[in-house]
């Protein structure tokens, strides 16, 4: 019966994963992976229901390609134009913009609640030359950490679920040999990340937990 059970939840998993293009690893221990293989079904189930809902609510965004939704080997990934957010050159984010970032908190609080959050800030490859920042790399850390600390201060998302990073211009997802694709370099994502634990067996018969990792940038 067991052994029915965990296949049953094996192809659950397996379809799920497929239909949503994320990736995971699981590592084999010493207890059955049913546990894990259940863990991660209910993960895709609340990635692939906040995708959904998302899509929904940021429909006028989307069609007004402001913003993108991916489910990606790291994620769900909600990527924002950094010229929508942002004026050229600057980090603090325009007040126009702090409604599409509700929708998008109202769904890390609600419909994600256990999930970490990564926000990445991305640039062109275009030399910094009057705006005062010392590289693109300061420029798309500064506008991640300015994502970050508005749902941590305004939206009340536990900062521990939070973190930022920025990469500069040294992960584009278009040529920079063109406007357009410029304009999609300069982006920030926010990024809900699926975690996996398992439970190791200690000599004594004790039990803790240990962070599994997730294919993804963040843990």
């Amino acid at each position: 019966m067991k052994k029915e059970r965990f296949s049953q939840m094996a192809a659950i998993v397996i379809l799920s994963v497929l239909a949503s293009g994320c990736t995971f690893i699981i590592q084999k221990g010493r207890r059955s992976d049913v546990e894990k293989i259940e863990s991660l079904s209910r993960q895709v189930d609340e990635l692939a229901q906040a995708k959904r809902i998302l899509e929904e609510r940021l429909s006028s965004e989307i069609g007004g390609k402001q913003v993108r939704l991916e489910m990606a080997e790291k994620g769900l990934v909600i990527t924002f134009l950094a010229d929508v957010l942002f004026d050229s050159g600057k980090a603090k984010i325009r007040t126009q913009v702090f409604p599409t970032l509700d929708k998008v908190a109202e769904v890390l609080k609600e419909n994600v609640p256990n999930l970490k959050v990564g926000i990445e800030g991305h640039t062109d490859n275009q030399p910094i030359k009057r705006s005062g920042w010392k590289s693109n790399w300061q420029l798309s850390t500064e506008r991640a950490l300015s994502v970050l600390y508005y749902l941590t201060e305004q939206k009340g998302i536990a900062p521990g679920r939070l973190s930022a990073i920025g990469y500069g211009e040294f992960h584009p997802i278009a040529s920079n040999d063109t406007r357009e694709g410029r304009q999609l370099n300069r982006r920030v994502e926010v990024v809900i990340v699926p975690s996996l634990t398992k439970v190791k067996e200690l000599d004594r018969g004790q039990k803790t937990k240990e962070p599994v990792e997730s294919k993804g940038n963040f843990k």
